[in-house]
């Protein structure tokens, strides 16, 4: 059966993490291959549609030409042998089958589910820009933080503020992911909030919804001892993570840092294109990663001379760095471009292609493996930090219950990095590693 997709290279649109931290590929297939599928099953609109575009992917794709020894051709009779009385009883006899391949990674995803990937991939919501948290003392509804450039910031919402009524819906005692539901929505509709406000009279404050582009990279300027630290904290590879990195290590470059540390830890993956320019960021020289697919067929992507910066640099990563976080990182331990510390990694090295399917539906299939530069497979393995320094449990719990307390000398992990990169030059770019003018970073193209 032929289909019209666009073809497009393995390492322009991959992407990276998720809930169980798959490196994947993004495939929308057109119009004409979905009618392509029904026009062969006469079967417009039926279940089978989707169990059989979903057995075809899988044929073509999945990196084991085996399918874990299972006959795959037997597999697709019998799902079209079945009658579906509804899209829920194929979506169940799909991951039925999928199941037998014995790959996690290879999933189905639900209309909802697939939406869900897509949404936090794009690193966009549509709403009106707040986090929020039900305060453990006063048990309400309370605004973390208004986000840069959102609605909330221009009309005047704060920090501890707390949210009474959304709509005229009275919020207390509903629940965080409750109260998102009703606060996002389509970008241009409006939406009317009820605030409390200390030493003020309740007041209510309306706004108009819009696409806003959610903060993945939080950076900051510490003095620690005589140096003068860039401290970025990534927690994942959205599609606006490497503009707001560049922003980071442009910003903090201008601060005249002496050393940076780049903090990975509990950041599970997302675009592998992210990871790709994020990598080039930090040296000039060097491969970042290579994929391989079920015929042997390689791809490697390579640095672009395009770094914005040359000063020392320190990872840190643990058990919930995935995927895109475990390619950046063996990108700059192969390179010796970084000293990575803190606990081995997750150790996800598989490449997912994910496919929007004809009903919303989607399915994301193991295409490939990856491999570090120096070519190590850190599947079911991880990375091994240069420096391993493993939380204890009361370490974990006193970070946990005070994050304002990661990225300081009371975080063991960082507190080792920062005396590592004190002590000695381990961080520096390999001496033959020629440095470009800062003002050329500017070519980077996003």
């Amino acid at each position: 059966m032929k289909q019209s997709a666009k073809s497009y290279s393995l390492l322009q649109v991959a992407l990276i993490g998720g809930a169980i931290a798959t490196t994947t590929t993004m495939s929308v297939f057109g119009s004409a291959w979905t009618r392509g599928v029904r026009a062969a099953l006469t079967l417009q609109d039926s279940p089978k549609a989707i169990v059989d575009q979903v057995w075809q992917l899988v044929n073509r794709e999945y990196v084991d030409g085996k399918f874990n020894q299972q006959n795959w051709q037997a597999t697709r009779q019998s799902l079209l042998s079945k009658d579906y009385s509804s899209r829920e009883e194929a979506y169940v006899a799909i991951r039925e089958a999928l199941q037998k391949l014995g790959d996690p990674y290879t999933r189905f995803l639900d209309p909802k589910q697939f939406e869900a990937l897509t949404s936090q991939t794009s690193g966009e919501v549509s709403g009106i820009g707040i986090r929020m948290e039900v305060n453990e003392k006063t048990k309400r509804l309370t605004v973390v933080e208004a986000i840069e450039n959102s609605p909330a910031l221009k009309a005047g919402i704060k920090a501890g503020d707390e949210i009474l009524a959304i709509d005229g819906k009275p919020t207390l005692k509903m629940k965080v992911d409750d109260a998102s539901k009703l606060i996002r929505g389509k970008a241009g509709t409006s939406i009317k909030l009820r605030l409390g406000r200390m030493r003020q009279s309740a007041f209510d404050v309306k706004l108009t919804r819009a696409n806003i582009e959610v903060p993945t990279v939080r950076y900051t300027l510490k003095q620690e001892g005589n140096r003068r630290i860039g401290y970025i904290r990534l927690r994942e590879f959205s599609s606006h993570a490497a503009e707001q990195m560049q922003r980071a290590i442009r910003d903090l470059n201008g601060k005249k840092v002496d050393s940076y540390v780049l903090d990975l830890r509990g950041n599970p993956g997302g675009l592998l294109q992210s990871s790709i320019e994020i990598a080039r960021m930090w040296y000039d020289n060097g491969a970042i990663v290579k994929t391989v697919d079920r015929v042997g067929s390689t791809e490697e992507t390579k640095a672009n001379r395009t770094a914005l910066t040359n000063r020392p640099l320190a990872v840190l990563v643990d058990g919930n760095s995935a995927s895109a976080s475990e390619i950046l990182t063996g990108a700059l331990k192969d390179n010796k471009r970084a000293v990575v510390v803190g606990g081995q990694t997750f150790g996800k090295a598989l490449v997912q292609s994910v496919h929007e399917l004809a009903d919303g539906s989607g399915l994301a299939v193991t295409i490939a493996r990856y491999y570090t530069p120096a070519g190590t497979d850190i599947n079911h393995k991880g990375i091994t930090p240069d420096i391993k320094v493993d939380l204890t449990e009361p370490q974990e719990r006193q970070l946990a219950s005070n994050p304002d307390l990661i990225g300081t000398k009371s975080d063991p992990q960082y507190a080792r990095a920062i005396a590592i990169l004190s002590a000695n030059n381990f961080a520096q770019p390999p001496a033959n590693q020629p440095t470009r003018p800062m003002s050329r970073a500017g070519d980077l193209k996003f």
